[in-house]
């Protein structure tokens, strides 16, 4: 494997990662990537209330 394919494909799997759409509910919103960013989940903003308000 040279280097060429190594970085192509390290970049396709950093934008695998950031295509907004939410593990617990699949739905897509931009709260995803910021809240992927500031917590390390891939939840958006209302999976993210529900989890604080119901810890399970």
């Amino acid at each position: 494997m040279t280097e060429d394919d190594y970085i192509e494909k390290q970049h396709n799997t950093n934008t695998d990662e950031l295509n907004d759409i939410c593990d617990e509910c699949k739905k897509t919103d931009e709260s995803v990537t910021q809240n992927l960013i500031l917590t390390g989940f891939k939840i958006c903003k209302s999976c993210r209330v529900s989890k604080i308000i119901f810890p399970i």
